[in-house]
């Protein structure tokens, strides 16, 4: 018992210590194994991610909120809060990595984060708004939207300063005809422009857990390493009433959480578009013969439970370089009329970055394109097997550095119209479920990645980007060069030819990390993300989306979750007032 005691204590002295480095110090966070084994809240949020700490830190204003978190603190991990290391933590599949990798039916390698903070933790960090037509369609208040916007920009919003590279893709984007020049905005306008980033300056990460600093300490308990297994329900009358959710800690040990009495104290779901699927089916929420084959008891027969699935594609074009390119993730994006995203990453620092400690080997990468990381585009996506991989890592050792001095220039289809669905594998919440996205099914997606392609080539081949290019280089040998490199396995021809661009699009789709659905809005829940056909629950996260919003959806993420706690507030301080709580 002492042996235990003085563990726990060391843990908790390791916790502040690291939070503290960080500039944090969050008195209400512990290990999940320090909870009590039964507990009651106002609000109890699954999913300390992108959306669900925005959510709680608001809620904790006036409510006592509990929010349970599968994965560790970001501020433990160096990796993590560190630009330079991005490719590293999505490489870390063991099971205590801030990333998850699981492979979809397509056969594309993608990754769910396990950290609080979600997918700001382990993405490339883009930071933009939605689009104003997207707001007006989801209904929406403008003003609280805006508000709800600066209130997360002011803790982990950046404007980037652009390196050579990147100032190059900006001037060739212009120069090709995508414009008007937005300059610098968080803004989702056609043309070109520099977005956000939640990198600042010197290369640090801010992430969705820096919001928490806007809670009230009194009001709130995170948990960390809590792995919620299913959610209770009771019944009033037929209908079902979401109560308490059951959830275990790192050792195995059970905790209960309920909700406090009160007609408007609520679950709500903050899991990610994986996540919050996979726990409604295990709670018993679902197509109920699916359900039935894993042997849950049916609580309701939700049909729209893990449909809609979609991934928004990514394809890119490896550009080696005749000069020095800086080290950069997604900074400049040309958001084109009809329908792709045009942005870049450069690095040559990321050719020869040690990974782990000092004795290691070193491992070349490409960061974010890094066969390392699942990004492996030299064959098709059924193709991308473990072998395949590594395979790909050992050509990459013995390709001359210059060959490896370059950038790549991506493009990403807006929606998509492509959709799949989620199901259950098994009855482990930690597994991956199952999971398909139907890549360009949908023939928009394929004709404006095609489209996407051969805008790509007109900038490689614009006088702004030349610096950057060798003399005379081909496009079609540049498809060539991403389609063999680093392994002379697959071949494109035909040049520019839409059926051959067509078909690259398919050979060598990747993810960007912008999958969402699985309880969308009016499928699964209302438009104030109430599960329909349940009381007190709600879902509100990625999962809810129809279409990724913008270019990149974080931004939009965190601000639903601050969005959606200011409304909730709001309209349960005048159901009280109004003496209509019961």
């Amino acid at each position: 018992m002492a042996f235990l005691v003085a563990t726990t204590l060391f843990v908790q002295l390791l916790l502040c210590l690291s939070q503290l480095a960080r500039g944090v110090n969050y008195t209400f966070m512990r290990e999940a194994v320090e909870a009590p084994v039964m507990a009651s809240y106002d609000y109890i949020i699954i999913g300390g991610g992108t959306a669900g700490c925005p959510l709680a830190a608001t809620l904790s204003e006036r409510y006592r909120v509990l929010l349970l978190e599968r994965g560790g603190s970001p501020y433990d991990d160096a990796r993590v809060l560190n630009m330079a290391h991005f490719a590293d933590v999505l490489a870390d599949t063991s099971g205590a990595s801030p990333s998850q990798r699981f492979v979809s039916e397509d056969g594309v390698i993608n990754a769910r984060p396990r950290v609080l903070g979600g997918g700001s933790c382990i993405n490339a960090g883009f930071f933009t708004r939605a689009g104003a037509g997207y707001v007006r369609a989801l209904g929406w208040d403008p003003r609280e939207v805006v508000s709800a916007y600066r209130w997360v920009e002011d803790v982990v919003a950046f404007q980037p300063e652009l390196g050579p590279w990147q100032a190059a893709l900006r001037r060739g984007l212009l120069e090709i005809g995508v414009v008007p020049d937005n300059g610098f905005t968080y803004d989702h306008i056609l043309g070109t422009k520099v977005g956000g980033s939640i990198f600042d300056a010197q290369g640090r990460r801010h992430t969705a857990a820096d919001l928490l600093r806007y809670s009230r300490p009194e009001g709130i308990d995170v948990f960390l390493r809590a792995r919620v297994a299913r959610i209770v329900f009771s019944r009033k009358g037929t209908k079902p009433v979401a109560r308490g959710v059951l959830y275990h800690d790192a050792r195995g040990g059970s905790h209960m959480a309920y909700l406090n009495h009160g007609a408007r104290n609520e679950i709500i779901l903050s899991a990610g578009a994986l996540g919050s699927p996979q726990l409604l089916m295990l709670s018993g929420v679902g197509p109920a013969d699916h359900l039935e084959e894993f042997g849950i008891s049916l609580v309701l027969d939700h049909p729209g439970v893990g449909q809609g699935m979609s991934d928004n594609p990514m394809n890119a074009i490896y550009v080696p370089s005749p000069s020095p390119v800086e080290l950069s993730l997604i900074q400049v994006v040309g958001i084109t009329r009809f329908g792709s995203y045009i942005e870049g990453a450069s690095g040559s620092d990321w050719n020869s970055r040690t990974s782990g400690a000092a004795a290691a080997p070193q491992v070349r990468s490409f960061g974010m394109f890094s066969p390392q990381t699942g990004q492996l585009a030299t064959v098709p996506p059924k193709q991308r097997t473990p072998e395949a991989i590594a395979r790909a890592v050992e050509a990459m050792s013995q390709v001359p550095d210059a060959a490896l001095r370059g950038g790549f220039i991506l493009e990403k289809v807006l929606g998509p119209q492509s959709t799949g669905r989620l199901a259950l594998r098994n009855l482990d919440p930690d597994d991956n479920p199952t999971v398909s996205f139907n890549y360009f099914s949908h023939p928009d997606d394929l004709r404006r990645c095609a489209a996407g392609i051969a805008t790509i080539e007109r900038v490689i081949r614009s006088r702004a980007f030349s610096r950057f290019a060798y003399p005379n280089f081909a496009f079609p040998a540049t498809i060539n060069v991403t389609a063999e490199f680093p392994a002379n396995l697959m071949r494109m021809r035909g040049g520019s030819d839409p059926r051959a661009l067509e078909q690259f699009c398919r050979d060598t789709v990747m993810t960007i990390w912008h999958y969402h659905g699985g309880c969308q809005v009016g499928r699964v829940v209302d438009r104030d993300y109430r599960v329909l056909g349940i009381e007190a629950l709600r879902v509100i996260d990625g999962s809810t989306f129809n279409a990724s919003p913008g270019t990149n959806p974080q931004a939009t993420v965190m601000m639903l979750g601050r969005y959606m706690g200011v409304k909730i507030q709001k309209e349960r301080m005048i159901a009280e007032g109004s003496g209509t709580e019961p």
